[in-house]
């Protein structure tokens, strides 16, 4: 069993419903306002189900350049297009707020997610800037507002920034599930869309994959993703289920379907 909420499932898909620009940020919409970011997310939620994914993770990946602390009016419209698509959700879903740990946990809280995804540990040279995130606020955040259930699953080596941190990333790992108390692990590649180094997939999984799940974060696809699930013990994929295989796009249910085709036949 990988995690409570995911009941049975083995090498478990967490597919992304990447919500369009949230307010205030460039991209916004105002034409379209809340009533499109909402009906845009469930039809991309129906396509991933009607497909079979495990789980379904909101991010607001739209919203860029991206923020390392979330603004009042960009985290209450988060929560309130989570909030309006729960009715269409049948599988248990996470979210994770670009890149603020406290505020991903909060909209977690606030909409009763099962789990949530972020940059918790380390320290980065990032598009963003020097980033040096806060994982004890968020866990605290957690016990103190009654959900330990809630598991926090950590990127490990952040997209769009390098580590400042010259420890392996097998050490780094381990250290965040011994230090911070990661429920799990997750490797990425150097940006969305972009796989992880198969080598460090198995150096983290080597490390820490007796202790807690270890997943691919990016790049996974239907040409590679026998060879992630034969280390990791899943997987996160967005860009993949896109139309065309665009990050940018809305989902295409034929393209889930045939990538969860293969994901049966090797679970």
């Amino acid at each position: 069993m990988i995690f409570d909420f995911l009941g049975d499932k083995n090498k478990a898909v967490i597919a992304m419903c990447h919500i369009g620009a949230l307010p205030g940020a460039p991209l916004y919409d105002s034409d379209g306002g809340m009533d499109k970011l909402i009906e845009d997310a469930a039809s991309d939620i129906q396509k991933l189900q009607a497909g079979g994914v495990d789980a379904i993770m909101f991010g607001n990946e739209n919203d860029r350049p991206y923020l390392l602390k979330g603004t009042p009016e960009s985290i209450a419209a988060m929560t309130a297009v989570v909030t309006a698509c729960k009715p269409v959700l049948k599988v248990p879903f996470g979210v994770n707020y670009l890149w603020d740990p406290d505020a991903s946990v909060s909209i977690a809280v606030a909409t009763q997610a099962s789990f949530v995804r972020e940059i918790f540990t380390g320290v980065f040279a990032s598009d963003m800037g020097v980033w040096a995130p806060d994982c004890a606020t968020p866990a605290r955040k957690r016990r103190n507002l009654g959900r330990r259930d809630l598991k926090m699953l950590f990127n490990i080596n952040a997209e769009f920034a390098h580590s400042l941190d010259q420890r392996p990333i097998e050490l780094r790992a381990r250290s965040a599930v011994f230090s911070s108390l990661a429920d799990a692990i997750l490797v990425s590649g150097p940006i969305t869309g972009q796989p992880a180094q198969a080598s460090d997939l198995r150096k983290v999984a080597e490390a820490v994959g007796e202790l807690v799940p270890v997943f691919a974060n990016t790049g996974v696809n239907i040409d590679n993703v026998r060879d992630v699930m034969s280390i990791a013990s899943g997987c996160v994929i967005g860009t993949h289920f896109k139309v065309d295989g665009d990050t940018w796009n809305p989902v295409d249910g034929d393209r889930v379907k045939r990538f969860m085709d293969v994901v049966n036949s090797v679970r």
